[in-house]
């Protein structure tokens, strides 16, 4: 079985998804004229403003919801997990699919605010089945997409999250394996640590998107700023490994460097794989939560996503690199075929015995070089908090999509009900299985998404850029920008007609 899943990942996750990926980013890039930065500022300003209603949440706490699903177990393990594949090359190629994805976070996004409506309870909803049939008129489509998100962030990725908080945590608690004994061993805690994460997600999810938004405008900026500050701190004590690290970043990520020149084909192919995972441009995730914002114009929560992935790549996954490659604590294997299977040859060792689906105790093992005894629990803490405020926001749009494929009927409660236990299960099996399984199946997940949503995307670009060009116009006329669909020739943007 494990088999068969490693080759549906590697089949979906070709080349042709890597070059999707950032094709659409750069022609995206293009069409809206490097948005992401002349509109900088604008991002900036409009992070902090906006109101909310009973129908939906602010712009701040749909940014809250959106980082609370990018900002996971991708910004820590993930990152160790490009680095071990690709070198430290890939960090360049994170930071190029992060700049090119504002502008893929911006057409989705505003796609979704454009093609909202309210459900049978009064609240928005949107995302990309929603504009796949509204905007492209293919209902199919639209609940092949859906259904793949159902059990993408349903089933597949919660165990991605839920196995990486059980791994760090149970290397601090049972001190690498030897103090876990009283509970059964490594396998037994891991078992616990699960069904107390499920237990707490319960606890958040039963309460519905308000507790949701409430608990991620809480949670998410703290543990981010508390994780970045924890990188500057450890770099300055690192301050004279600094330039090297930056000379082995630009070196590999092109073939120069002596060491990583013969894996740049992995430097490219993990630093995309990675940063899509990491900041979710393109997956079809981030557009849930940007439909959930109560704003005059859609392009305002348009350019509020853009943000969320210079924030999530530039200084959360940067964080990371800068944690691992200043402080020697990462391993780099070259990926070879021998007697027809995929071997891994060490290149670079500076973890011995680490394998790279062990990505938390990459970083647990930097921050405990320069901080030693409190440093693995702290990383541990944060990816707590990372990954479960993730799992939060996968129930979320996992429940927007099966709002969506109910139609104008009220969702049945047994099957809420089934979504809330089989995400929980989900948990506590992920937590239990072990990570390689984890990580495949969350591959699989992210990748399905990103193939359905790229190409949607691709064709349905004209709505947003229409609405870019719209707000832009409104702004030079010293206006607080409103909406009319109507007067710009976008069709089936109903809710912007009725509801206001």
């Amino acid at each position: 079985m494990e088999a068969f899943f490693a080759w549906l990942n590697s089949i979906i996750w070709s080349n042709a998804l890597i070059a999707l990926c950032l094709g659409a980013g750069l022609w995206f890039t293009f069409r809206t004229r490097v948005m992401q930065v002349r509109g900088f500022a604008e991002m900036c300003r409009l992070t902090v403003t906006g109101q909310k209603s009973d129908a939906g949440v602010s712009s701040f706490q749909a940014l809250a919801i959106s980082m609370a699903g990018r900002m996971g177990i991708g910004n820590i393990a993930g990152v160790a997990t490009a680095i071990a594949y690709g070198g430290p090359g890939a960090v360049f190629w994170m930071w190029v699919m992060g700049f090119l994805g504002a502008s893929t976070s911006y057409i989705e996004s505003t796609l979704a605010q454009i093609y909202k409506e309210k459900d049978a309870e009064g609240r928005y909803r949107g995302g990309p089945a929603y504009y796949i049939e509204k905007a492209m008129g293919l209902k199919w489509y639209a609940m092949v997409f859906a259904i793949a998100t159902i059990v993408a962030t349903g089933l597949l990725l919660p165990g991605v999250q839920a196995n990486a908080i059980a791994d760090s945590a149970s290397n601090v608690l049972c001190g690498g394996g030897t103090g876990c004994a009283a509970v059964g061993g490594m396998g037994a805690m891991k078992l616990w640590i699960g069904l107390g994460v499920a237990a707490l997600l319960a606890t958040i999810i039963f309460g519905g998107i308000k507790r949701i938004a409430t608990f991620a405008e809480i949670v998410v900026p703290f543990m981010a700023l508390a994780f970045i500050l924890m990188a500057v701190l450890v770099m300055i004590l690192n301050a004279d490994k600094v330039p090297g690290m930056f000379a082995d970043i630009f070196s590999s990520a092109f073939g120069a460097h002596a060491a990583f020149g013969a894996i740049i084909g992995q430097a490219i192919a993990w630093g995309v794989k990675r940063g899509i995972y990491a900041n979710e441009a393109g997956q079809g995730t981030g557009p849930h939560a940007a439909a959930a914002a109560e704003v005059s114009h859609p392009a305002k929560q348009g350019y509020v996503q853009a943000f969320a992935i210079y924030f999530d790549t530039m200084l959360v996954c940067t964080s990371t690199a800068f944690l691992l490659l200043s402080t020697g604590m990462y391993n780099t294997f070259q990926v070879v075929k021998e007697s027809g299977r995929d071997a891994l040859v060490p290149v670079f060792t500076g973890v011995p015995g680490l394998q790279p689906s062990e990505g938390a105790q990459f970083t647990q093992a930097a921050v405990e070089s320069v901080l030693p005894g409190w440093g693995a629990g702290f990383v541990a803490l944060a990816l707590f908090f990372f990954a479960f405020t993730t799992i939060m926001a996968y129930y979320y749009m996992a429940e927007t999509n099966m709002t969506y494929v109910a139609g104008i009927r009220r969702t049945h409660p047994l099957a809420t009900l089934l979504l809330r236990l089989g995400i929980v299960g989900m948990v506590v099996f992920g937590a239990y299985h072990n990570a390689e399984m984890a990580w495949t199946l969350g591959d699989i997940g992210v990748g399905l998404m990103a193939w359905l949503n790229i190409i949607a995307i691709l064709i349905l670009q004209r709505p947003a850029l229409i609405a870019l060009r719209d707000y832009e116009r409104q702004k030079k006329l010293g206006l607080d920008p409103t909406f009319d669909p109507d007067a710009l020739g976008i069709r089936n943007a109903d809710f912007w007609r009725k509801g206001r």
